[in-house]
């Protein structure tokens, strides 16, 4: 039976008075890709962020291998598991080099300072996404695909075998968002990676993860393989919205082809 990585019990998780999850329970299994679809404002961050313990939960709990994820402490939790958030900041003129080598923080204590293993993740991290010819240049002097793989190096020095990626593709070019979603399918089949990502291009999810959960209205509405979750009457459902779903004739999963009002006649 496939371990479960992370669980959330019926959440709830909200800011100031607006509940955004309202009791829902998901599992992150062991050696999975995970995405996360649905419209806008449906609480697809705001459970990310709770599973990555950036965020509270008013009700529920959330369990890292078995453990209250509020309970244990930050290294701890920092060792197991990784997060990129959406659009992150850093220190105008740091380094690529220097970004990555904060994702060794866990790592470090008053006892343990700056070791060769550092030095060594942080390489490797660099080298897994092809970066390791910019550690010198400042976040400013990249494009913004370079930059994405700089931060994603940062969460994979960090040694975590649970990743969690909030809208990784967001203000990519196609190429780019390729790119990125080819690595993190390389993270998952050689190197082993638990991975949980949220997406919009439903298309794109359907390519790369083996599971879809679909939100609406902070809640789960749909949780199954590509071919469960994206059908005609479900994507109606979550999205309102009308498509035709085929099958991508390069990977054989799910292509989802809106309709529109425009089209609502299919051309002949």
């Amino acid at each position: 039976m496939t371990d479960v990585r992370l669980r959330a019990e019926g959440l709830q998780v909200g800011y100031g008075d607006t509940v955004v999850v309202d009791g829902l329970d998901v599992d992150v299994l062991d050696g999975t890709v995970t995405a996360v679809i649905g419209p806008n404002g449906c609480g697809k961050s705001t459970l990310l962020r709770t599973l990555a313990r950036l965020l509270p939960a008013r009700r529920g709990q959330v369990l890292l291998d078995g453990r209250r994820i509020d309970h244990t402490p930050s290294r701890e939790v920092a060792k197991v598991l990784g997060v990129l958030p959406q659009n992150p900041v850093a220190p105008e003129g740091l380094t690529v080099a220097d970004l990555v080598a904060r994702g060794r923080y866990p790592h470090q204590a008053w006892y343990r300072q700056w070791s060769s293993d550092d030095e060594a993740a942080v390489a490797q991290a660099l080298g897994w996404t092809g970066m390791s010819a910019f550690a010198d240049r400042t976040l400013e002097t990249l494009s913004g695909g370079q930059r994405q793989r700089v931060w994603i190096s940062m969460v994979l020095a960090q040694g975590t075998d649970v990743v969690l990626l909030d809208e990784p593709t967001t203000f990519l070019d196609l190429a780019h968002q390729i790119d990125v979603l080819d690595l993190v399918e390389r993270l998952h089949t050689e190197a082993g990676r638990t991975v949980v990502m949220v997406l919009h291009d439903l298309s794109l999810a359907a390519r790369y993860a083996q599971r879809l959960v679909a939100m609406k209205d902070g809640r789960i509405v749909a949780d199954g393989t590509p071919q469960e979750v994206l059908t005609p009457d479900l994507l109606h459902r979550i999205f309102d919205l009308e498509a035709q779903v085929v099958l991508d004739p390069v990977t054989g999963s799910p292509l989802v082809i809106p309709i529109g009002r425009r089209h609502r006649t299919p051309v002949r």
